[in-house]
This record gives C-alpha cells, sequence and structure tokens, in this order.
C-alpha cells in the first residue's frame, strides 16, 4: 500500500510540507509506503485545453515540459492520493490547481483513471479562505469517482511563518487521525 502526496506550497519544506509529515507518521506506524512531492521551483503549467489526451488515451498530458506526467504516474501507482496547499487569496495555488486542471482532465479522458483511489485534501492558512480551497481539492476527488477520507475535523493547520503549524495541536490532531482512518480504510479495502 503506498500513499502520494503532493505539496502544492511555492515554499518547500514549510507549513503544508509538515501537515504532511505528520499524517504520514501515522501511516508509517501501519506500515504504509508513502512519498511526498513538492511542486516548489517546478513550475507547473495549466491545461492548455487541446484535449489531446482524449484523442491519445496513454494515461498522459501531452504537455510534457514540466513535472505533471510525473505527477500522474505517481497517482497512478498509488492506493491513496493526498493534494496539499496553503490558501493563496482564498483559494489554492497556482501549482496545485495547474496538477488539478491536468491531472483530472487526463483522467477523464482515460476513463476515470483515479476512480476509487483515496483522496484527501490538506490545506494550511494563515487566516480565512481555508474552507474554500479544501472545498477546490475535494471536487478533484468527487469528480474523479475517489473516496475521500476524513477526519476528526477539516483538514486544515493554522499558521503563517515557516513552522509554526507546529504550535496549532488541533490542526496536528487532526492530521493524527486523517492518518489513522486512511490507514484503516487502506487496510480494509486490501484484506
Amino acid at each position: 500500500m503506498k500513499v502520494v502526496a503532493f505539496n502544492g506550497s511555492a515554499r518547500k519544506n514549510g507549513n503544508t510540507a509538515l501537515m504532511i509529515g505528520y499524517l504520514f507518521e501515522e501511516l508509517a506506524k501501519e506500515g504504509i509506503a508513502t512519498e511526498m512531492v513538492q511542486l516548489a521551483g517546478e513550475h507547473p503549467h495549466g491545461c492548455i485545453a487541446c484535449y489531446q489526451c482524449f484523442k491519445n488515451k496513454n494515461n498522459r498530458c501531452i504537455v510534457d515540459v514540466d513535472c505533471i506526467n510525473s505527477c500522474i504516474e505517481k497517482m497512478l501507482a498509488a492506493d491513496a492520493i493526498v493534494l496539499a496547499s496553503p490558501t493563496y487569496f482564498a483559494d489554492i495555488t497556482a501549482e496545485t490547481k495547474a496538477l488539478i486542471d491536468r491531472a483530472g482532465m487526463t483522467s477523464r479522458a482515460n476513463g476515470d483513471m483515479f476512480k476509487r483511489k483515496l483522496g484527501a485534501a490538506i490545506v494550511t492558512r494563515r487566516r480565512g479562505g481555508a474552507i474554500h480551497a479544501f472545498d477546490s481539492i475535494n471536487h478533484f476527488f468527487t469528480i474523479g469517482q475517489m473516496i475521500i477520507v476524513g477526519s476528526s475535523y477539516w483538514n486544515i493547520g493554522v499558521g503563517r511563518e515557516k513552522g509554526e503549524v507546529a504550535e496549532d495541536k488541533e490542526g496536528i490532531t487532526t492530521m493524527q487521525d486523517l492518518g489513522k482512518n486512511m490507514a484503516w480504510l487502506l487496510k480494509k479495502i486490501h484484506a
């Protein structure tokens, strides 16, 4: 069993990566493999609406100048996909949106290729806008016929400066509960 998480933050190893780390700690306790992909510095491009993915049907985006096809391959190989983003102007980052648009379109073009994989959103924030960002990510999962794993609260961490989410005890507990729930469900599915 494997869980892949995509950190859509423009800042490597910041608050969003820390929240993913709390989730991964719980999964590791259950023997579940994890991988974090950080989109910072990768400059993924948005979808160009060329619809070549519908024509080619090869599980790839025709635009092959960035990391997106590698991300799609990792999504296909995983049992669960985590999309994580800080909140920028009440929504997800451009990096996260590019991944969602292109992976989502490629999935739709190839028979909803992520169907029935588990999915979970993680959002970090300083103040407002986190629920909108959380919803934006979850739309990727629902339109792709994926199964969203819940936690004891919305999967949100609070902190602005690098490392501040480590002071958000409720956010950490939410990540730990998400990890426990994801591990439980993965084990039920693979029993």
